[in-house]
């Protein structure tokens, strides 16, 4: 039985996969989430960097609140609160925004809109019951579990991906270059063996969930950050 995991995370090209086989990772890029998925070939766990779990209305998810502890000053802005599931389903940023201040009093930002369709294209894939897990995971919270050094830098700067890809070596991942491929950048890769990290440990029982147990909303899926 295949103990291969594959970590996503979304990338210009659309999603980015870095399947970890033993300690190898290789990268495959796709258009859709259920290509990657489906090239990637057997797999046991699928980490995603995007919500999965979509509160309905009222505070942040809890999840969000205790990753951002888990993050050292001046990097806890990188984990921004998941938009409600109305606003996801706005089809513009000012329907969005009134969505969301609608839903829980706060409005939706650019960023966060402009990861919409991606969430909900996660959020149909977890609906249709693929027949392994598919966990949420944060790249950031994943880096500082393995050292909260490498994440005091950028992953945009040269400092931040040489400390990451140090990181992600020290913890045994043997890395494809760390350079821009078709369709994702650096950290777009980086942040995706990170993920794969975080995937291997939920199939060796290691990881955490964030919160545990995970909360629940109208959706009934379970809403935590894999740590």
């Amino acid at each position: 039985m295949t103990s291969a995991v594959l970590g996503v995370d979304g990338c210009p090209g659309g999603w980015l996969g870095a399947r970890l086989a033993g300690d190898r990772v290789d990268v495959l890029v796709a258009a859709s989430l259920s290509d990657l998925v489906r090239d990637a070939g057997p797999v046991v766990v699928v980490g995603v960097d995007m919500p999965i779990g979509l509160p309905d209305s009222g505070a942040p998810r809890v999840a969000e609140a205790l990753a951002r502890r888990r993050l050292p000053p001046g990097r806890k802005s990188s984990v921004f609160p998941t938009p409600m599931r109305a606003s996801c389903e706005a089809t513009t940023w000012t329907e969005a925004n009134a969505a969301n201040r609608a839903a829980c009093g706060r409005g939706l930002s650019h960023q966060a809109f402009g990861l919409t369709r991606k969430i909900l294209e996660v959020d149909a894939y977890v609906r249709a019951g693929p027949p392994f897990a598919v966990v949420e995971v944060h790249p950031e919270v994943s880096f500082a579990a393995l050292d909260p050094d490498c994440v005091v830098s950028s992953k945009k700067s040269a400092d931040g991906r040489a400390a990451r890809v140090a990181t992600l070596e020290e913890a045994g991942l043997v890395l494809p270059p760390a350079v821009r491929g078709p369709g994702y950048a650096v950290d777009d890769l980086l942040d995706a063996c990170a993920v794969a990290w975080t995937a291997r440990r939920v199939v060796r029982g290691e990881a955490e969930a964030l919160p545990d147990p995970p909360e629940v909303f109208s959706d009934g899926i379970p809403a935590a950050i894999h740590v």
